[in-house]
């Protein structure tokens, strides 16, 4: 059986997670920057597996667990939170959000 050296791992966790903050910073649609999250959350789980199954404990799996149960919370959350901003604004578009946020501000002066 061949096996992925720990150092390989750790880098492709590395990529994934930049790629993942690369694209919170440069995307300004919510459900992008949702998934972005998501995949830096992914990357730090599979960190925890691979710092686990190297050192031949379980703890890794468990934390995996526990990240895998926070990013559900957190989709399930970021999900509505998205439905009603889109009912409300009518876009999905963070940037556009704020200059509304700041129009509306102006009006009641």
């Amino acid at each position: 059986m061949m096996t992925v050296p720990m150092e390989t791992q750790i880098l492709f966790a590395g990529v994934l997670f930049l790629i993942g903050l690369v694209g919170l910073l440069v995307r300004r649609n919510i459900i992008f920057m949702l998934m972005s999250i998501e995949l830096m959350l992914n990357s730090a789980a599979m960190v925890f597996v691979m710092g686990g199954a190297h050192w031949g404990h379980a703890d890794g799996q468990v934390m995996f667990i526990f990240i895998l149960t926070v990013s559900a919370a957190e989709v399930s959350v970021g999900l509505a939170l998205i439905l009603q901003m889109y009912h409300h604004y009518r876009t999905l578009d963070a940037d556009s959000m704020r200059k509304l946020k700041d129009h509306k501000a102006n009006e009641n002066l």
